[in-house]
């Protein structure tokens, strides 16, 4: 018996996938439940499991793009499970391919034809290389005799100067479906949203303090770290239920808000930036955040995060500070209106109590959607952020540390 193995829905609104990488070859035997392929979608990159056991016969290469529900192996289920080694078969087809080789070095060789149209553009290719400025000498036609069509002259690109005698490789990749995907959103933002960015600046002693004297009996009692995240996640509720607006979208011609606070968290994974999100965060506790966040950053880095965990968020949360970034401009996570940067923290000196002293500084920035957000709400939504980071005890822990921490 044949099964056909088709594409599952990897999660709604997903119609396509990728086949990112087989993770075995044409022929080869199979058991139910084994990993044959990686697949990307525009989400997140899944595994996809054999649903029998049995001989696979592959019906899509790697980087083609397939529809949801369409056939991509065939598991031949009546097959027998070979016995001993297999290494017999790599190596017939090695010798098969050195075969082919010596066949193919026995042919003459084929001599290209030059004439008098060899390396002449046509007028539509001479003025795309007029335009870009390249000499029709350095573009090899592939028309007729050579000639060089308007086509040669689109993709030529220029001269990289004068060779200096070093290595001048260059190497291309097919962008992953997810990475694709990135670039179509953050376009899309900055098109599509009146987008600013307002800045301050937190003095994070306080903060400092607290992990100092806590972050080890914290760790020993949860069994996570007490990290700054927990901190910015519940500054971030805080300011959201002062500013309902910031936890808002626009959906046509109305304003869509909400009573919850969906966290969304930037996490760099290996296949590009993953958004996991941190549901009804204004329920959880510094030890929930923190959890919450170690598990979705473990997920994330391994590849095994999910479309569901990844979609929704109402607001999300950025960390450029720990790759050393100072100061940025936070692109926002469509359909979200507003996304708040973290960066590193230097020590500098400021004016406190009339005196120049040196305080642990991070640098904040919020990109906002002009369209629904306006300058009152922003300016106000981040102070609410500053004033909550630098009186953590009495804005964040309601004057009681340890029960905040649980402790």
């Amino acid at each position: 018996m044949v099964l056909e193995m088709k594409v599952p829905s990897p999660g709604e609104s997903i119609t396509e996938v990728e086949i990112a990488e087989w993770l075995v070859q044409d022929g080869d035997y199979v058991e139910k439940d084994q990993a044959i392929a990686e697949v990307d979608s525009d989400k997140a990159t899944l595994e996809l499991p054999a649903e029998e056991s049995g001989t696979i016969t592959l019906k899509a290469e790697e980087g083609d793009a397939v529809a949801v529900g369409e056939v991509v192996c065939l598991i031949d289920t009546s097959a027998a499970k070979p016995e001993g080694d297999s290494a017999a078969a790599p190596a017939v087809k090695e010798e098969a391919k050195e075969e082919s080789v010596k066949v193919e070095a026995s042919k003459p060789a084929e001599v290209k034809k030059e004439t008098y149209a060899s390396g002449t553009p046509s007028p539509a290719a001479k003025k795309i290389l007029d335009e870009k400025g390249i000499d029709p000498t350095a573009v090899s036609g592939s028309g007729r005799d050579g000639r060089i069509t308007k086509e040669d002259a689109v993709k030529a690109v220029p001269s990289m100067g004068s060779p200096t005698g070093g290595s001048r490789g260059e190497s291309r990749s097919k962008l992953s479906m997810l990475r694709r995907k990135v670039a179509e959103r953050l376009v899309a933002a900055k098109n599509e949203t009146a987008m600013l960015t307002t800045f301050n600046e937190v003095d994070m002693s306080p903060i400092f303090e607290l992990r100092k004297q806590y972050k080890e009996t914290f760790k020993e009692k949860h069994g996570v770290s007490l990290g700054f995240m927990s901190f910015f996640t519940k500054a971030v509720v805080r300011a959201l239920e002062l500013y309902p607006a910031v936890n808002s979208m626009i959906d046509g011609k109305e304003m869509l808000s909400y009573d919850f606070c969906d966290i969304s968290i930037a996490v760099s994974g290996p296949k590009g930036l993953m958004v996991p999100v941190i549901r009804n965060a204004e329920n959880l506790t510094f030890r929930g955040v923190e959890a919450e966040v170690k598990r979705l950053a473990i997920r994330a880095r391994e590849g095994e995060i999910t479309v569901d965990e990844m979609t929704g968020g109402t607001f999300t949360i950025t960390n450029g500070g720990v790759f050393g970034s100072m100061l940025s401009t936070p692109i926002i996570n469509p359909p979200q209106s507003a996304i708040l940067g973290m960066h590193n923290i230097v020590e500098r000196p400021i004016a406190k109590d009339g005196q120049v002293v040196i305080a642990p500084i991070m640098y904040v920035a919020l990109s906002y959607d002009h369209r629904i957000i306006d300058g009152k709400e922003s300016v106000g939504f981040l102070v609410a952020v500053k004033e909550a980071l630098e009186s953590p005890e009495e804005l964040l822990m309601d004057g009681n540390v340890k029960k905040a921490l649980e402790l």
